[in-house]
């Protein structure tokens, strides 16, 4: 459902303050719950939605946004609204020990967050329904009286610099700082929202100003509930959650702050028709056109943006984007509504570009011919839709009206004026043109202030892209054809099916078939995958989705969508695959794609540098990208011509199918596979040989060893450093995964508290389960800039030494608490069949099969004793343990350099092994045995 509350709203609020306002919320037809909208008489707006499923397993939940947000920070303070996000959340009055509103959330089983963006600051949680109520006013405090001291203000300016370090060599950030950049300068828009040390600290400084006095100056000035809309989700009636509303946030004050508005455009004639020429970090070119037009959500029923960007977005032949990936330019294509604001926002269409679309090779002034003729092809597809007008079978195929209930946020006005207005816009005139690639290095004059960002500026007239309009390739650009994929049989099966786990419907040499019918979320919609060993962008449009996927062992086809069409988009799919030709112009650019996309592998964050690095020693039969990136170069048509019949000579499936099909029609697509593959005169596939089948099979870490693998982080600019500290456990075991998951549990927040708020290691902060195959453990991912990995290794088992004291110490009722907050967890339901299906085909491709996984955890844990964990702890997690086996995976960034010397040369302590070479490692190590095996059961 969508609720809009704009200046209407507000003065209706105001008429109905203190009251339940009585209006039709419009909501789907299989929608249960109900819902209500009150004013509290301090002018607080408040959604009330009650759910009569919801029992005590459920997470309840509750979100609070604050009309204000970076548009409103002071001059000078940039990032300050971001900076009071951040410190909100550590205290109130009412509760005054820090960090324990965190602390109460996750050991009640729920997560807490929050966001800043131009106009709004949002905070939420989720919580298990028996802590809710404290939950919720223990939130409410913090926009009653926060306590936000001196220490903590510290601190958390080193975070928000720390966050704002990870995103410095991140090309989303830096070319969205670029074009705020390049408006006008006393608009709101042109700042920079995230703040760092500089802003924060360093600049108010000297000026004479005191950060903190700022902050609160800042929050007595903007919150006030007036601006405050909360949304309450929970389990028990609405008269109930209005009682409780009205009694935890009566006390918000309401100075009856006006709403913000910030009025004027923020691109002004000097902004606008300009050609931006700018240096990426990551390899690649990229072409974006923006135009400002008016916001979409004051016509939100008729979708003017979503009408255009369907059409100018398609992908289908005719398309824009069929004619530049036929012409070899262009490997993708978006466009869409992008800033939106109340006041302005912005439609922009993203092009990634193959080298022969910048003709790379020549010098930059030929390459440019092929911009302006991609420039030109995009604008005569702009006056096509002119010439064909707003077509009603378009809006209606992709809003059809029988899913206006269903799906209520999509448009159900059909006003050709409206979506003419907004085509208005995308005109010659009104363009702003970013072009990225490296190929601008040493070419041009200016650089962005906050990221560094290299750019030049040229200004375009109307004239010269006429002149492209009219030089670009004679293209038959049309309009999309009428779509056969759109679903009619909305109708529901399976009535009489009563499976709630999996069953295993079929298995002959080619193939297993698991079959799971729909029994909770009654929707006309299945999801089908097989792992084995193609235009369908109509599918795409039609909500049916398809994917193909590399696994290790073959690759895998995922099906989803509308039941009605699935069997056709499943055929379409499956055609493609046995009748694959490789041609030689797609060759050559995926070809290129994937080498950029491997070049790119090492401007990756750290941290996710250091998680490839533990796969790539944990993991038996992976190899590293850089090995692959090597070979490719020298990788040549005939050679992938030979290798796709050979790949699929042998061949085993894997199929899991769920949803409204019946078990005849799941075993008809099946079947409808192997007679492609399996039979016929022109036989392509023979079942895998037994000795085929491939296992994952993962290492088996020595007792009592701390292994650990320093080394240079890849990108030489990047100054962050990371560790990953993995504590290997145990084989999947239903009391074992419980006795983990009960520490990660209760260790997780003080984890987060100590290591990144109290010691501001880094921003990116987290401890995590991690399972590779049915073997799990436990891992601590830090990424840092102040302190080099050997260091945060330390400060990690200084950590568990403290946390040791605390499990010892832990009230019973504390413990028990933790128990029912896991119990509470894993008797959540399933939000969706996507996430049905997701658990169940995790057990069958990991060969795990347990289906009654939860259940059973749920009985361990409650057999599970407080000693128990103890003895856990002391003899898997506790450091110096025995039976301990730990990897530590340390990436060095620049930073760190000469720390990565001393860490790679100094001698090694006890207990200590230190790997030099991952593939010697592996290969002196023994292996847990596999779940995958071949020999289950009808």
């Amino acid at each position: 459902m969508r609720v809009y509350f704009g200046e209407k709203e507000e003065e209706n609020s105001r008429m109905a303050v203190g009251k339940e306002v009585v209006e039709e919320i419009v909501k789907a037809r299989t929608d249960k719950r109900e819902y209500r909208r009150i004013v509290l008489p301090n002018s607080l707006e408040a959604l009330l939605i009650s759910d009569p499923d919801t029992d005590k397993a459920k997470l309840c939940a509750a979100s609070m946004d604050v009309n204000v947000g970076a548009f409103s920070d002071p001059d000078g303070l940039e990032g300050l609204a971001h900076f009071l996000e951040h410190m909100l959340f550590y205290a109130s009055e009412k509760y005054p020990l820090e960090d324990s509103y965190s602390k109460y959330i996750t050991e009640h089983g729920g997560r807490t967050n929050a966001y800043t963006a131009s106009e709004h600051t949002n905070y939420y949680f989720d919580v298990n329904s028996d802590g809710f109520e404290e939950a919720l006013d223990r939130f409410a405090q913090f926009f009653i009286n926060p306590l936000m001291s001196a220490d903590a203000t510290m601190r958390e300016i080193k975070a928000v610099d720390s966050e704002n370090q990870k995103n410095l060599l991140s090309d989303g950030w830096r070319m969205n700082q670029l074009q705020k950049h390049l408006s006008a300068a006393d608009h709101p828009y042109h700042k920079f929202s995230t703040g760092n040390w500089e802003t924060l600290e360093v600049r108010p400084k000297a000026k004479g100003l005191d950060t903190r006095a700022e902050l609160n100056k800042f929050y007595e000035q903007y919150y006030s509930a007036n601006v405050m809309h909360l949304v309450i989700y929970g389990k028990e009636s609405l008269d109930k959650i209005q009682a409780t509303v009205e009694d935890k946030f009566k006390g918000i004050r309401n100075i009856d702050r006006s709403c913000l508005h910030f009025s004027g455009e923020p691109c002004t004639s000097e902004h606008l028709q300009i050609l931006v020429k700018t240096v990426p970090i990551k390899e690649g070119h990229k072409l974006g056109l923006v135009w400002p037009i008016a916001p979409e959500i004051h016509h939100y029923k008729e979708g003017p943006c979503r009408y255009l960007s369907h059409l100018i977005g398609h992908e289908a032949e005719g398309s824009l984007y069929a004619v530049l990936k036929t012409l070899g330019w262009a490997t993708g294509l978006c466009a869409g509504e992008s800033d939106s604001t109340l006041d302005f926002s912005f439609f922009r269409v993203d092009m990634d570009l193959t080298d022969a679309g910048h003709e790379f090779d020549k010098p930059i002034d030929y390459f440019a011919e092929h911009m302006q003729d991609i420039v030109g092809l995009l604008f005569k597809y702009i006056s096509l839709l002119h010439q064909s007008g707003i077509c009603k079978w378009i809006f209606d195929e992709k809003y059809p009206p029988r899913d206006w209930l269903v799906k209520s946020t999509l448009p159900s006005n059909f006003s050709p004026d409206t979506i003419q207005m907004v085509l208005n816009k995308l005109s010659p005139e009104n363009v702003r043109i970013f072009w990225v690639s490296k190929k601008f290095e040493g070419h041009t004059n200016m650089t962005e202030p906050w990221y560094g960002t290299a750019y030049s500026v040229g200004k375009i007239s109307g004239s010269m892209i006429q002149e492209w309009i009219v030089s670009s390739p004679n293209e038959n650009l049309h309009l999309p054809a009428h779509n056969v994929f759109i679903p009619t049989d909305l109708s529901l099966k399976n009535d009489h099916e009563k499976a709630n786990c999996p069953v295993l419907l079929r298995k002959s040499p080619c193939s297993t078939l698991w079959y799971k019918p729909d029994t909770m979320f009654f929707t006309p919609k299945a999801y089908s995958l097989f792992k084995s060993f193609l235009s369908a962008y109509y599918a795409e449009v039609a909500e049916l989705f398809y994917a193909i996927t590399q696994t290790d062992s073959g690759f895998q086809v995922t099906l989803v969508g509308y039941n009605h069409k699935l069997r056709i988009l499943l055929e379409t799919v499956v055609e493609k695959i046995a009748s694959f030709k490789v041609k030689a112009d797609r060759f050559a650019v995926i070809k290129e794609m994937l080498m950029k996309e491997y070049q790119n592998l090492k401007f990756k964050q750290p941290y996710e540098q250091a998680m490839n690095y533990t796969a790539l020693i944990l993991h038996d039969h992976t190899s590293p990208w850089m090995e692959e990136l090597e070979a490719l170069p020298h990788l040549q048509v005939e050679d992938l011509a030979k290798f796709v019949p050979l790949m699929l000579s042998r061949a085993f499936l894997e199929c899991y199918t769920a949803g409204n099909l019946e078990r005849n029609e799941a075993e008809s697509m099946i079947q409808h596979i192997e007679d492609v593959f399996f039979k016929g005169s022109n036989l392509i596939s023979q079942p895998l040989f037994p000795s085929q089948h491939l296992t994952n099979r993962v290492m088996k870490l020595e007792k009592g060893t701390n292994y650990f693998y320093p080394v240079e982080g890849l990108n030489p600019s990047d100054e962050n450093s990371a560790l990953v500290h993995y504590i290997q456990v145990h084989r999947d075991d239903f009391m074992l995964n419980v006795k983990l998951q009960l520490f990660a549990l209760i260790a997780k927040q003080p984890a987060f508290h100590q290591l990144r708020s109290v010691e501001q290691l880094g921003y990116i902060t987290a401890l995590v389960q991690r399972n590779d195959f049915g073997i799990r453990g436990v891992q601590f991912i830090i990424q840092s800039t102040v302190k080099d990995p050997a260091h945060i290794d330390l400060r990690v088992e200084e950590f568990l030494k403290g946390f040791e004291t605390k499990l010892y110490e832990m009230p019973s009722d504390e413990f028990k608490s933790n128990v029912n907050a896991l119990i509470d967890m894993k008797l959540e339901k399933h939000k969706n069949l996507r996430e049905e299906a997701g658990f169940y085909w995790t057990e069958i491709s990991d060969g795990t099969l347990k289906f009654d996984r939860k259940e059973s955890e749920i009985a361990a844990l409650r057999q599970l004793t407080q000693q128990e964990l103890i003895d856990f702890f002391n003899e898997h997690i506790k450091v110096g343990a025995p039976q301990k086996r730990s990897l530590s995976v340390r990436v060095y960034g620049n930073s760190h350099s000469s720390e990565h010397t001393t860490d790679g040369s100094s001698p090694v302590k006890p207990c200590y092994v230190k790997i030099d070479d991952i593939f010697s490692f592996r290969r002196s190590q023994p292996l847990y045995g596999s779940f995958k095996v071949n020999h289950v059961k009808l």
